[in-house]
């Protein structure tokens, strides 16, 4: 019986290069292979005939682009060239360092060697980096049972490691150049994971040597549909769409569109109870995605709880802009959108003021509301709700890798010639902040296995992009995360310079902690800057998933604490965790604040006949 032996491989101590994470996003779980058999040879050289003929359809689709794909890509690899240029020379520099960078390297494959080589001797050995099972890339049992394929597991792991490290420990680079290398670093070793590839992957080995290649036919077919349905641009399906469908099993809680203009329409939804709070509700949300991301399902829908708690629910759903809106700005998105609903609310209930809530850049646009308001003496918003929402835009994490003055220049050149900005390229920046979940198992499991993806409501909403219109895109990139004017006092809307600190309305704050659009620390960070009481909530997981936890099937727990204020890593030290959901206390806070009830309204009231029914018309519109 071989005997079992500890773990020999250790990382090298000088330098504190750690040993590869054992942490890792989980992307979508994938189906398992069966044990491979020998291939049917005959129908093995059918299938790579018919490989070959619809990888040149394939092809000829991408060709067919209407579009020239431009100098983008080239000038987004010329920038991870020069940001891993400096990386390199910060080591090389110094004989002293980079004598320390390799044997750190060569410390961990050694032992790597020697833990492969006892394997393969029979021996059972502790892997270098342990196997992590929340990482589903490598969840099939190959990958351990084989030392052929643990070793390509843990040395791709070393190998992104020591990267990592590198960039991390280059002291004298500027911050941006190395928050730069850390993203164009992470999107290189998540698309060179073993996983990816045929050959290094014991279940696509498998999958093709028992289907006789079959599945890399349907693979391709998959792609070749994917790229037509891009325009001649690979658009990767990451759900079955054709299985959901808006105001049927999608965006589902009763309401009327009441009014409608260029750039929204505002959705009442009926009440469910006899009774209602007083003041409405008001929901802003993103117009970089739709709205129904708070409407999913019946279960997964905030605003149905909403409306269950007894308030007035107004929602606005933004115009799919088209060249017509071009010369729409951020005063017009303010003006004919904000205060518009807010006016209509007015009138169809007669109340004065509202509670208002802000998504994600929804509540960037909230705030800048507030502050305009504060300066104008303007009270008709009581308290206002922000859903990881930025105000101070320091540390807003990878999407500023994006933004200087070269690429929103090239932003805004792209932006003229249509007058918006195409919802695709869009999708694709946020899809990059999370390869292994939102790229490349979706590039595994339906161009290799062969298996279109199934339908998942959240990821259909994913992948239902909206254009920007171009002014108030520019606006918002250049005021918000270029130069932070907002944070530092700077921005002036209608000719009135903003100050945050004069808006003293209650203030329930939601981020959550591993958001990779709105950093917790960002959103943190922003609270500050209000004038008022802030409620601080963290909740557990994403940008998405932590927002949409309803308290029927909690998946995650949150965090509350004191008003923001200093570093964010001592808030969270001293703030209590609770089991569940976070809604129920979000309506506790909300509901101190409404305490007057009244006979619950019909959407619309007297003022407003209904245009149509929820979930409106704007939201159909495709990009």
């Amino acid at each position: 019986m071989a005997k079992k032996r500890k773990k020999h491989g250790q990382p090298a101590k000088r330098g504190d290069f750690p040993s590869p994470s054992a942490s890792a996003p989980e992307p979508p779980e994938t189906p398992k292979a069966t044990d491979s058999a020998a291939p049917d040879f005959d129908r093995l050289s059918q299938n790579l005939a018919l490989l070959i003929a619809e990888s040149g359809k394939a092809l000829a689709a991408l060709i067919k682009s209407p579009e020239p794909s431009g100098n983008g890509f080239a000038d987004t690899v010329l920038d991870a060239v020069q940001s891993f240029g400096r990386v390199a020379e910060y080591w090389l520099a110094d004989p002293q360092r980079t004598v320390e960078a390799q044997t750190a390297l060569s410390t961990n494959f050694l032992s790597l060697w020697a833990h492969t080589l006892r394997r393969l001797s029979g021996e059972s050995d502790e892997p270098v980096v342990p196997y992590d099972p929340a990482d589903r890339r490598f969840a099939a049992p190959q990958w351990r049972e084989s030392p052929i394929f643990d070793f390509l597991r843990q040395a791709h792991a070393i190998s992104a490691s020591w990267a990592e490290t590198l960039v991390q420990r280059s002291e004298t680079i500027d911050p941006r150049t190395k928050q730069k290398a850390q993203f164009y670093l992470r999107q290189l070793a998540s698309a060179l994971s073993p996983s990816n590839f045929i050959g290094t992957n014991p279940e696509l080995l498998s999958e093709t040597l028992r289907s006789s290649g079959e599945n890399l036919v349907r693979g391709v077919g998959l792609l070749t549909e994917d790229i037509k349905a891009g325009g001649g641009k690979l658009r990767i399906r990451q759900s079955d769409s054709s299985k959901f469908e808006l105001g049927v099993n999608v965006a589902t809680t009763p309401g009327k569109v009441i009014f409608r203009n260029e750039l929204m329409e505002l959705i009442q939804y009926a009440p469910a109870t006899e009774q209602v709070f007083k003041r409405p509700l008001l929901i802003i949300p993103p117009w970089i995605n739709k709205y129904y991301i708070l409407d999913l399902n019946a279960e997964k829908s905030f605003v149905r709880f909403a409306v269950d708690q007894g308030l007035t629910v107004f929602l606005i759903s933004w115009v799919n802009p088209d060249a017509r809106h071009r010369d729409k700005d951020f005063e017009a998105y303010l003006e004919e959108a904000v205060f518009a609903a807010l006016d209509v609310i007015r009138k169809a209930t007669g109340e004065t003021s509202v509670h208002a809530l802000g998504y994600c850049v929804g509540g960037t646009l909230l705030a800048i509301a507030l502050a305009l308001m504060a300066g104008r003496r303007d009270r008709r918003i009581a308290s206002a709700t922000f859903f990881t929402a930025q105000t101070d835009f320091t540390d807003a994490g990878d999407l500023k890798v994006f933004i200087d003055e070269e690429q929103i220049r090239q932003v805004e050149e792209s932006m003229a010639e249509k007058g918006y900005l195409d919802g695709a390229k869009m999708a694709a920046v946020f899809n990059m902040l999370r390869p292994n979940d939102l790229i490349w198992s979706f590039v595994v499991n339906s161009y290799m296995r062969g298996q279109p993806p199934l339908p998942f409501d959240l990821l259909t909403w994913n992948s239902d992009s909206t254009r920007m219109a171009a002014a108030n895109h520019a606006f918002y990139l250049r005021n918000c995360y270029l130069e932070n004017k907002l944070a530092k006092g700077e921005m002036v809307i209608d000719g009135e310079m903003l100050d945050l600190s004069e808006v003293t309305v209650p203030i329930y704050s939601l981020a959550t902690r591993e958001d990779h659009i709105a950093p917790a620390k960002s959103v943190f960070t922003g609270m500050q800057l209000f004038g008022g009481d802030v409620r601080f909530v963290l909740a557990g997981s994403g940008h998405i998933a932590g927002v949409v936890n309803p308290p029927k099937k909690p998946k995650y727990q949150y965090w509350t604490g004191p008003r923001p204020a200093g570093a964010f890593e001592d808030w969270l030290q001293r703030a209590v965790e609770h089991p569940g959901s976070w809604w129920p206390d979000w309506a506790a806070w909300i509901g101190k604040l409404a305490r007057e009830k009244v006979p619950a309204r019909a959407p619309g009231g007297r003022k407003f006949a209904p245009l149509c029914d929820a979930p409106g018309e704007y939201v159909r519109v495709k990009s």
